[in-house]
């Protein structure tokens, strides 16, 4: 039998002819022989894709962690291809187009949702059987998930620190946490459309973490109370909504996967695990579109 662990197909060989009848092969024309040209695998590099999982201990259930862990960080790769992308196109008043990125990042974030339903079917004495073969390694040293954080606008400077060690990492995650954020963006706009975000939010240390503003609220309900008059900064809003709600959901499957399989243990990168990520739950990304709500 094939080691799993290099890829490919693990089951050996039955004997038995399993290709498909010829007459139906021959009847589409497909492309047999790939010697001399690109082939599937070829083209998304499987080979190094399926080799890139390489267990540390001899348990089974390492093999679910690694992969979890792997299929989020290429997800979030393209979250923040299409974020980038959303918040130049909101720089240029191209909205249209951000509406379709800002969509596509929502639905990014639907699937890691779902990905943790996954992970949670491992149980506590499963996980405790690997934790040792992770030493400090973690999620919270990711260094994409801290450009998407920096890039919807939870800017930290302590949060550069785990990086520090990696130059070519902390200079991408520097130029998130120097670059106007989605939001910051968003009120920019707002204000070039003449709605009355004040100078403060417009023109201010990036660096700086947001502070929320009974102006921006007014700014905003603008827009919500005349929906036909200002209907794509309307819309801008509800993209949004739809954006913070999803990756609310995130957080929170991400808590509640991490107390059914650790509990309250510390986490492994060494912040306090589940006592943590609660705390990341009350993080409010646009807190003027929600609280503009109560005010309709």
């Amino acid at each position: 039998m094939q080691d799993p662990n290099e890829g490919g197909c693990p089951f050996g060989g039955s004997g038995q002819n399993t290709a498909s009848p010829p007459d139906i092969v021959h009847s589409d024309k497909a492309q047999l022989d790939f010697s001399k040209s690109m082939s599937y695998g070829d083209y998304l590099h499987l080979d190094a894709l399926l080799g890139a999982q390489q267990p540390l201990s001899p348990e089974h259930n390492e093999m679910l962690f690694i992969i979890q862990h792997q299929t989020s960080e290429l997800w979030m790769k393209l979250m923040l291809h299409e974020l980038v992308a959303a918040i130049a196109d909101v720089a240029r008043d191209e909205l249209s187009d951000a509406f379709k990125k800002l969509a596509r990042v929502s639905k990014i974030m639907e699937q890691l949702v779902h990905a943790w339903d996954v992970l949670a079917t491992m149980t506590p004495p499963e996980y405790s059987a690997i934790r040792p073969y992770l030493a400090n390694s973690s999620g919270f040293q990711s260094a994409q998930y801290r450009c998407i954080e920096f890039a919807l606008g939870n800017k930290n400077a302590a949060m550069l620190k785990p990086h520090a060690h990696r130059p070519d990492l902390l200079a991408q995650v520097q130029k998130a946490f120097e670059s106007p954020s989605l939001y910051d963006e968003a009120l920019r706009l707002l204000a070039r459309r003449g709605l009355p975000v004040p100078l403060s939010h417009i023109e201010r240390d990036w660096k700086k973490a947001y502070v929320e503003s009974d102006a921006v609220e007014l700014a905003w309900l603008v827009a919500y109370r005349n929906p036909k008059q200002h209907f794509d900064l309307y819309q801008l809003g509800e993209e949004l909504t739809d954006l913070e709600d999803a990756f609310r959901l995130w957080r929170f499957r991400h808590v509640t996967t991490v107390e059914r399989v650790i509990g309250f243990k510390r986490g492994t990168g060494g912040t306090g695990g589940v006592s943590y990520l609660r705390k990341m739950l009350d993080v409010v990304l646009f807190p003027e579109i929600w609280k503009l709500r109560t005010a309709l």
